[in-house]
């Protein structure tokens, strides 16, 4: 539950973040009867976000066996995908996310294109729906009340945080929130890395398919499934959905777990001192 609630968090968040800075800068610049068009765009996408995850579900629920371990195998590491590609772009962009907003509005409003509104507040709202659904299927699969539950909570204190942004003026600084968010996350998509490897294996032995020693066990933790360890206990749960922890592993699923997180975390690490770096030269 706790990752599938960083997740939903994370993406509400930045969807009610981004929102909020159209909408405020429409208002502090005295266009507030523009709100509406903005509005119309945030309840397409949502419409448009469950939609599309709805009928995923039910694609998901009208497979064979072996096409629900192969969906599973590409959702995890298609969630993989475009969770890093994500992650690179916040820590890229992070900081200039409000600026280069207020100047795409701007501009469209400068044009009279008053219906691109409302598509910008579609197309940012919808991807990261789009994106927190995508994400959500695995853990789905797997704990269905327990990404439930998450899903309700993530949405609304992200939802809650950006409304008291948007109404008080608080001050948050997104560098830092995204910094330690997307650590958090590069932890979640090593997990989901692994889960995925592992279900392709599944998948592989399922149809017949031999992939040798990469398949075989490479440890099993004497813990039963009732156990509160376990990787489908209260405790053990946590644990998987945070870093991939399960009581038993083949070679192939720990490999792709530590070769993401060895590679994801370096290229995090260059791009954080880069961009100190680029900090120090223009202060």
């Amino acid at each position: 539950m706790i990752g599938q609630y960083l997740i939903t968090f994370r993406e509400v968040f930045e969807a009610a973040l981004m929102t909020s800075i159209i909408l405020s800068y429409l208002i502090r610049t005295g266009r507030r009867l523009l709100t509406r068009y903005v509005w119309y765009g945030v309840y397409f996408a949502v419409t448009a976000s469950l939609g599309v995850g709805a009928a995923t579900w039910i694609l998901y629920g009208s497979l064979s066996r072996s096409g629900q371990l192969l969906f599973e195998t590409i959702a995890a590491f298609t969630a993989v995908l475009v969770l890093s590609s994500m992650i690179y772009w916040m820590t890229v962009k992070g900081k200039s996310v409000k600026k280069e907003t207020e100047r795409r509005i701007e501009k469209v409003i400068a044009k009279g294109a008053i219906l691109s509104l409302a598509l910008i507040a579609f197309i940012t709202v919808f991807r990261e729906g789009l994106e927190t659904m995508l994400f959500l299927i695995p853990f789905l699969i797997e704990d269905r009340i327990g990404t439930l539950i998450g899903l309700s909570i993530g949405t609304t204190t992200a939802l809650s945080l950006s409304y008291g942004i948007f109404i008080v003026g608080a001050k948050i600084d997104i560098r830092k929130f995204f910094y330690f968010t997307s650590i958090l996350l590069i932890l979640l998509a090593g997990g989901l890395a692994g889960y995925g490897t592992h279900e392709l294996l599944e998948y592989y032995e399922g149809i017949g398919v031999d992939v040798g020693w990469l398949g075989e066990t490479a440890y099993a933790l004497n813990i039963p499934e009732g156990n509160l360890l376990h990787h489908n206990g209260v405790v053990g749960s946590i644990f998987a959905v945070m870093f991939g922890y399960t009581v038993k592993a083949e070679w192939a699923r720990i490999i792709v777990h530590l070769a993401y997180l060895v590679v994801a975390l370096t290229i995090f690490s260059m791009l954080q001192r880069s961009l100190a770096l680029n900090l120090k030269r223009n202060s």
